[in-house]
């Protein structure tokens, strides 16, 4: 698949422009794209090439049916400054599971991984140094197709761009249990990675800030009172010494952070126990002082440690102190950037590319 990729570099860089120091959340972009066109029933010309706008078909069928599905990648630093992906294969999974459940067509992961590979191959240079930021990847795919009516599209595009980031929270979190709206029920796509999941949860996220939130809670939708996850996060919970994530039934997005989380916690001897968990034991856990610490898990985020909970009239007031929600958040940093030993396969090196016009 290498040699299939076209690379077509800028002759004006704006890398110069950039301040790793003060980097402008999801606003700074890397001078170059991915692109890929399904046409005919196959995925054709991949290419990489400057990034520029796109021309698009007012009756593009995303812009009216939303298909349109994406994914959430960090390129590290590690030895010797080689660039370092962690997990991509899973995503390119994941990526493929969003596409069936949306009724898109599939892109082959071996084209998926080299696409990511490349990309970060030629836009190395954009990884931020610091400590905890990283080269921040969206792979996504939207139907292009101009038709007004309602069916799967027949075109799309396979499209990643990259953007530097530093850390996303750099404090603890408060949450705020929405009661009334959702985010998935069973039978819908809240397994997928669909833009349409994150459009709905603006409205409930605006309202959770501008009561002191800084994100949501889902509960479900039948009762609300079992916890899903949070607006960009898998949740964990430490109580009396175990640690409890809602399992993943169908309306959960399978975070490839939260499946990491779980092997590190095992590796270190912690119980993990993965089963449905309510807002009424997670308040009754806190009176008893069984609730030892929680954190959402994330590509964006890593590891966001929880200060507090909010639902209804409750406040759920978390320990001051996490050690082993840093710990992972420690274990996971070092990894990423080989300064300590992938066990499990994770890392994926990329070889850097040289520039050709």
């Amino acid at each position: 698949m290498e040699q299939q990729i076209k690379i077509t570099t800028t002759s004006d860089s704006k890398l110069k422009d950039i301040d790793f120091d003060n980097i402008p959340l999801g606003k700074a972009f890397t001078d170059h794209m991915f692109i890929c066109d399904y046409e005919d029933g196959a995925w054709q010309n991949p290419r990489i090439e400057p990034l520029e706008f796109i021309p698009t078909h007012p009756a593009a069928m995303a812009l009216h049916y939303g298909q349109a599905i994406f994914e959430g990648m960090k390129a590290t630093v590690g030895k010797d400054n080689t660039p370092l992906l962690f997990r991509p294969e899973e995503n390119a999974k994941r990526f493929n599971h969003s596409a069936a459940r949306m009724g898109m067509p599939s892109v082959p992961e071996e084209l998926f991984v080299e696409a990511v590979k490349q990309i970060v191959g030629v836009e190395y240079g954009w990884i931020p140094p610091q400590e905890g930021s990283a080269l921040y990847l969206r792979p996504f795919m939207y139907a292009d197709e101009p038709f007004i009516g309602m069916r799967a599209a027949t075109s799309y595009k396979f499209i990643v761009i990259c953007s530097p980031a530093g850390p996303f929270f750099t404090k603890k979190i408060r949450l705020y249990a929405e009661t009334k709206y959702i985010r998935a029920a069973d039978g819908g796509t809240g397994e997928a990675k669909a833009a349409g999941n994150y459009a709905a949860a603006i409205l409930p996220t605006e309202k959770a800030k501008a009561k002191g939130y800084d994100q949501v809670l889902w509960l479900d939708a039948n009762e609300h009172k079992y916890i899903q996850e949070v607006g960009t996060m898998n949740i964990f919970f430490k109580v009396d010494g175990k640690f409890i994530t809602p399992s993943t039934n169908g309306s959960i997005l399978k975070g490839i952070t939260r499946d990491s989380v779980i092997t590190l916690l095992k590796d270190k001897g912690f119980e993990v126990v993965e089963r449905p968990i309510t807002i009424d034991e997670v308040i009754e856990f806190s009176k008893e002082g069984k609730l030892e610490e929680a954190f959402g898990t994330g590509t964006a985020v890593a590891i966001a440690m929880i200060e507090a909970i909010g639902y209804n009239e409750e406040l759920i007031t978390l320990p001051d102190t996490n050690p082993v929600s840093q710990d992972m958040k420690n274990t996971l940093d070092e990894i990423k950037a080989q300064k300590r030993e992938d066990k499990h396969g994770w890392i994926t090196p990329v070889s850097i590319k040289e520039k050709v016009k």
